[in-house]
């Protein structure tokens, strides 16, 4: 990557530390992440970078001290290279190490973000940060990185709240969308309310186990009070992030309830520390960030499982311009994928 915009490139294999694994690259996902890095602008500091940070393959060589992995091994890699050992990390909250996520850095360390990443023939990776796939095609593995993970842990963060009787808003039908209404459906009883723009992605959550599926506009607010009662959503998930889905999550979530805002659009809130605040009292909003090694295990389970799986559009490495060009204008349903 150079400035705002994606070149292919030739590089040399990257050579493999002792605790390190050279990965063939199986599949690499792109996501509006990657269209963020690209437009960051001249003082972007992953210019000349790798991008992909969703990344599926097959060991191809291990480093003198790695244990527990041997070439042809399938693995997933970790969207956060955590340390492992700061205190964060030993309290299983690895998404938020402190080595790799200091106060202030733009984003956790992770491939394609700050090391290379995995839109390559070949990936260099520690082995502690590979998780096992079993027999997961490796193109539709890869997303799982994000997609799967990153709703996985902002369901997880709202587990309590989704009982039989509760309703849950997922607003966005997208890359991580579309993958959050399978595990809502796959893992809890709750009633799910899908949102979206786009009347195929509607489609999708109807035969994907959303309870019901409403076009997000002018109306959507009303709708899903009218279908709460008046009261609202025990739970909020917007993974678009823009003023309008933001404005929604607001309105229509219940007192005590909760809202994970996920998507990188800008929207905002006044929020004022009194009455005249728009927000019912008692709400709890998180700005959920990837997940855990734990949540990424779980999600993996779920898709050898066969209970979840991403909608994938597969592009030829070698047409990586094409992918993003199709991303950038909406024309991706689910998860576009490059391949070696």
């Amino acid at each position: 990557m150079r400035n705002d915009t994606v070149e292919i490139l030739d590089k040399p294999i990257p050579e493999i530390g002792s605790d390190e694994v050279l990965l063939k690259v199986g599949g690499a996902g792109l996501c509006h992440s990657d269209l963020a890095i690209i437009g960051m602008g001249d003082d972007n500091p992953l210019i000349g970078g790798t991008l992909g940070h969703e990344v599926a393959g097959t060991v191809e060589r291990v480093g003198d001290g790695v244990r527990g992995w041997q070439a042809g091994d399938r693995a997933l890699v970790a969207l956060i290279l955590a340390c492992g050992q700061c205190r964060e990390c030993l309290a299983g909250r690895d998404n938020q190490c402190e080595t790799v996520y200091p106060r202030g850095a733009l984003a956790p360390l992770s491939p394609g973000i700050g090391s290379p990443g995995g839109m390559a023939d070949y990936i260099a990776v520690r082995a502690h940060h590979l998780d096992p796939i079993g027999d997961l095609d490796l193109v539709a593995a890869a997303p799982l990185a994000d997609a799967a993970l990153t709703p996985m842990h902002a369901i997880n963060t709202v587990r309590d709240r989704l009982t039989g009787d509760a309703t849950v808003v997922t607003i966005g039908l997208g890359g991580l969308g579309h993958m959050a209404l399978q595990i809502l459906t796959a893992t809890t009883g709750a009633r799910i309310i899908a949102l979206d723009t786009d009347p195929e992605k509607l489609a999708f959550a109807e035969a994907h186990g959303a309870d019901l599926a409403i076009p997000s506009d002018g109306d959507a607010a009303a709708r899903i009070l009218a279908e709460t009662r008046g009261v609202g959503a025990d739970v909020v998930l917007d993974f678009v992030g823009v003023q309008p889905t933001v404005d929604l999550a607001v309105a229509v979530v219940r007192g005590g309830g909760a809202i994970r805002f996920v998507g990188l659009g800008d929207g905002a809130f006044t929020y004022l520390a009194g009455s005249a605040t728009p927000l019912p009292w008692g709400v709890n909003i998180e700005r959920a960030y990837g997940g855990t090694r734990s949540d990424m295990r779980e999600a993996v389970a779920l898709a050898r499982a066969g209970r979840i799986g991403v909608e994938v559009v597969r592009y030829p490495l070698e047409e990586a311009l094409r992918a993003f060009d199709d991303l950038h204008h909406g024309k991706v349903r689910g998860r576009a994928v490059l391949v070696p």
